[in-house]
């Protein structure tokens, strides 16, 4: 049921990627996040790189130290699954980032290169608190889960996606968690 839902979603926001016009509700999203105060940028950027690939490493080593190797190790494959599978679809959708597909858009950091849609740092990270939150005590499930849809935003904030992008990375990322509790029986 997950992985239809998530797969669904994605699909449904990739049709709304394809066309040439970014909508002027995701507009006005996309100015209201990334115009909030630079000065956050600095924990932003922390909580982003839960979403990064370097994230899942980490998460799966945190896991691995706290006495829970088969986690780490569903973490760890599912959450470079993920990575891997987001790049490819980027090149089905072919979205452009904030600053190509807006004309102007405020990019704290390096401006990220390649295509937007799905966000893989919004994906990942969905990808993770799936695996992950189920495992942790019942108190740090919502916190485990408030960091992994923290990343979205995070990304919007510092000019490297567009709302959408980030909404498709999170329904792929579940996709790919539905997959895994069908194949790893969670």
């Amino acid at each position: 049921m997950l992985a239809t839902a998530g797969f669904a979603g994605f699909t449904g926001g990739a049709v709304l990627a394809r066309r040439p016009d970014v909508s002027d509700a995701e507009r006005q999203v996309f100015a209201a996040v990334n115009g909030l105060p630079v000065p956050l940028h600095v924990p932003v950027w922390a909580v982003m790189q839960l979403g990064s690939l370097g994230g899942v490493v980490a998460a799966a080593g945190v896991l691995a130290r706290a006495g829970h190797p088969r986690v780490a190790t569903r973490a760890a494959a599912w959450g470079t699954g993920t990575w891997l599978s987001a790049k490819a679809v980027k090149r089905l959708v072919r979205r452009a980032r904030p600053a190509g597909a807006l004309g102007a858009a405020r990019v704290l950091g390096r401006e990220q290169g390649g295509l937007g849609y799905p966000s893989g740092h919004a994906a990942v990270a969905a990808t993770l608190g799936a695996v992950v939150a189920p495992a942790l005590p019942g108190r740090w499930r919502p916190v485990g889960w408030a960091a992994a849809l923290a990343v979205g935003p995070a990304r919007v904030f510092v000019g490297a996606h567009l709302p959408l992008d980030v909404a498709g990375g999170i329904a792929f990322g579940l996709g790919v968690a539905g997959v895994e509790r069908l194949v790893d029986g969670g």
